[in-house]
């Protein structure tokens, strides 16, 4: 059960008796009329990563027992579409003319089982001339032969100095610092992983396209579709069930969702598609994938005066929205949460032949916090400072009007220090030291290891900054609420119930969520950039406000009463004038009354001046044998700033959630490819995600800085634990060595990483 709350109330989630027993329903299990005789899709895949589509021979699939049809883009009339962020950078819902990673759609099987198109999809056959194939962000950015996108005329698809923002100054920036320390450091590319695989299903009736897709942004998938299909949008019905997770790489639609209502159309039947575990690993968008080059400068007794960030930025073999990310959401966030002098950052997004990089849980957030955290710890390591204390030293002190960073990044309040204090009382900082100090004496091989991070990310930042909400009083004297978020575990069905029960009285049990379906909710910005609770929990919450107002117009008008002087016991759910309760009207007996005109219903759209700055401190103790490099992480502290809160149980499922994926990249997790852009971590046997075996029970520590720009007080938390985390995690890694001179270690720290740098550095 959760704990206290903004609203005073213990509730249980609203979602989990559903999940606890019959299960969701997900696209793969949709069970729908309109589905019905639908074949399955099976796309063809390229099995190269960088070449010329020399032919493309269909003909002995065609040929297979329960095929109906096998389409390329020239079969299905599909041309080049301009990326949004690079329009020289273009490409089809199918591969035209070349493939540039290896998984890229070539063709589309549409068959009576999805058993006989995979036996269809092995007869396809393509011819290939290959092409350089560039694998990592430096060669790609150096490599003139066989560009990606030819009409780009680089693989730089985007760049912060194309857009009049200076590149970095020469070594003259740091000249009055008395040290200067630089480093490269790798940020590496990671599969999100989500429970569910993607899946869609599409069918036209009487020329209108309806959807089902798992889906983030049923709203923002939409408008794609509408787009791609030249339609109305009152043409296009997207539908959003159940969805299995999604931490940002499932945002829009895929180029596979596209191809579903093009093959549909053609064939007249409806098609549905789910892809495999190993086929998700190849397509499904990845995260992070960046190389930055990091110099920080200050002076001998840990003030930290200039710092400098390059960034090269991997958006993989399409420009998505990961091209913006690098370049626009690490820059804002690189100062962290540092008082700097002076700041420069100057970042490239670079093709290569991978697969692309999408918005992943942070996107841009967790590499900026990543980098300023590496260099604090080895700016400290320099001075010869503990390194908490360089930290504290140069913490922005407590502030609760805008604060600009020497970034340009403008936060809206935060006390980073009391964050810290928190974490570090919470883990005993003192005793931590002074176990590790016994180990070192001890000279085993067991060797003690804690890291600190401080962070500050931006949340609810994606324009425009607002939501949409819709609350209808039902006929039993129930409620309706319909939203423009999208929940994947986020527990939505709570939190807006607990929000529409406080103003309302009405019981939670009896408030319906209805989201997903944009014949139901046209307009959302869904669930993405920790915005749902900020915007789309305010506009939940404003509605239940207005529909509060609105019953008691008609009550006092039923009632024969001056509406001043009617009010509403939300215990009893009664509608009465003060003083005199024996005559009252119930919701219901107001949903009666209104039935004629309408209903009582109220439609809301919460517009945010501003995004907000969750921010916190995190500790990570950790255990490295010195003899194997191995690691493994014995406590994890956080604490989380965001904001009021308003279910402890969300939050602390949120903050779990994300040191999990947090850890996870900064010890096991990697996307790996060999020299010729072969992924060597196609399945979930090579890829080292993270389980509850590797991790320790975490431990959560509140801390509340509500913001003043919205009348809830909140701000984002879906992404601070993975921020929070990685750069701890590694920081304890390093400094369970550093008496042994190991300064760094690039991310994941695996086991042979480990030991190679205790033997180069002891060597």
């Amino acid at each position: 059960m959760a704990g206290a709350s903004i609203l005073g109330t213990r509730v249980l989630r609203l979602e989990d008796p559903k999940f606890l027993t019959v299960g969701g329903t997900y696209c793969a299990d949709l069970v729908d009329d309109r589905l019905s005789g639908a074949l399955h899709a099976t796309f063809v895949r390229s099995q190269m990563a960088h070449a010329t589509i020399d032919s493309i021979d269909t003909s002995a699939a065609r040929t297979m027992p329960g095929v109906a049809a096998v389409y390329t883009a020239a079969d299905l009339g599909l041309n080049e579409v301009p990326a949004m962020f690079n329009p020289m950078a273009a490409r089809g819902f199918l591969a035209i003319g070349k493939v540039r990673y290896v998984g890229e759609a070539l063709a589309v099987i549409l068959s009576e089982t999805a058993q006989q198109g995979e036996d269809a999809a092995g007869l396809v056959e393509v011819e290939y001339s290959p092409l350089t194939a560039y694998v990592d962000v430096e060669s790609a950015m150096a490599g003139s032969d066989d560009v990606i996108f030819a009409g780009a005329g680089s693989n730089v698809v985007f760049a912060s100095t194309a857009l009049g923002m200076p590149g970095l100054s020469n070594d003259s920036f740091f000249d009055d610092c008395e040290v200067v320390v630089s480093q490269r450091i790798v940020n590496q590319r990671v599969a999100p992983c989500p429970m569910e695989v993607r899946s869609s299903a599409a069918t036209w009736i009487d020329g209108r396209l309806t959807m089902w897709v798992s889906n983030q942004n049923a709203q923002g998938a939409h408008q794609m579709l509408t787009a791609a299909f030249g339609l109305e949008p009152s043409m296009v019905h997207v539908i959003t069930p159940d969805v299995g997770g999604g931490f940002g790489a499932k945002i829009g639609a895929y180029p596979e969702d596209m191809v579903l209502g093009f093959a549909s159309r053609a064939i007249g039947r409806p098609v549905r598609w789910f892809e495999s575990r190993s086929e998700s690993m190849l397509a499904l968008g990845h995260g992070r994938g960046q190389v930055q080059y990091a110099t920080i400068g200050g002076k001998a007794d840990g003030t930290v005066q200039k710092y400098t960030l390059k960034v090269l930025a991997d958006v993989g073999g399409a420009v998505e929205v990961a091209a913006v990310l690098g370049t626009f959401m690490t820059k804002p966030m690189a100062a962290g949460v540092y008082h700097f002098d002076a700041l420069e950052c100057e970042a490239y997004a670079v093709a290569t032949n991978t697969t692309p990089i999408v918005a992943y849980r942070g996107a841009g957030r967790p590499e900026a916090a990543a980098a300023v955290e590496r260099m604090m710890d080895l700016f400290a390591a320099e001075v010869g400072i503990d390194a908490v204390e360089v930290r504290r030293k140069n913490l922005i002190p407590p502030f609760m009007e805008p604060y600009t960073t020497a970034a340009g990044g403008v936060y809206d309040c935060g006390d980073f220090a009391k964050s810290l204090d928190k974490a570090l009382e919470a883990a005993d900082y003192a005793a931590l030291r002074s176990e590790q100090a016994a180990r070192r004496a001890g000279g085993g091989s067991k060797q003690l290891g804690i890291g600190v991070s401080v962070y500050v990310e931006i949340t609810g930042g994606v324009d425009p900054k607002q939501e949409s909400a819709k609350i209808e009083i039902t006929e039993d004297g129930g409620a309706r609420v319909f939203t423009g978020t999208s929940p994947h575990g986020q527990g939505h069905a709570t939190a807006w119930a607990m929000l529409a029960h406080e103003q309302t009285g009405i019981p939670m049990e009896r408030i319906e969520l209805v989201w997903g379906d944009t014949d139901l909710c046209p307009t959302g910005g869904g669930t993405m950039g920790s915005r749902s609770l900020q915007q789309g929990g305010v506009a939940v919450h404003e509605a239940a406000v207005l529909i509060v107002e609105q019953a008691r117009e008609l009550a006092a008008q039923l009632m024969e009463a001056d509406s001043a002087d009617v009010v509403l016991d939300k215990g009893a759910g009664l509608f009465h004038v003060a003083g005199t309760p024996a005559v009252s009207k119930s919701w219901s007996d107001l949903a009666a009354a209104s039935a004629p005109t309408g209903g009582l219903q109220v439609d809301h759209l919460f517009v945010a001046p501003s995004a907000t700055f969750p921010f916190g401190a995190h500790v990570a103790v950790v255990e490295v044998d010195t003899e194997t490099g191995a690691v493994r992480l014995v406590r994890h502290v956080a604490c989380d700033d965001a904001g009021r809160v308003l279910n402890p149980l969300l939050l602390e499922g949120q903050i779990h959630g994300g040191i999990a994926q947090g850890a996870a990249q900064a010890l096991f997790e990697e996307v790996r490819y060999d020299a010729d852009g072969n992924p060597i971590t196609a399945n979930l046997a090579d890829y080292a995600m993270i389980s509850a075996a590797e991790l320790p029970s975490f431990e959560v520590v509140h801390c509340e800085t509500p913001t003043p720009v919205n009348p809830l007080g909140a701000k984002g938390i879906g992404e601070s634990g993975t921020i929070g985390s990685t750069p701890a995690v590694q920081s304890a890694v390093v400094d369970a060595l550093a008496h042994l001179g190991v300064r760094h270690i690039d991310i994941p720290c695996t086991p042979e990483k480990v030991w190679h740098a205790i033997r180069s550095a002891t060597n």
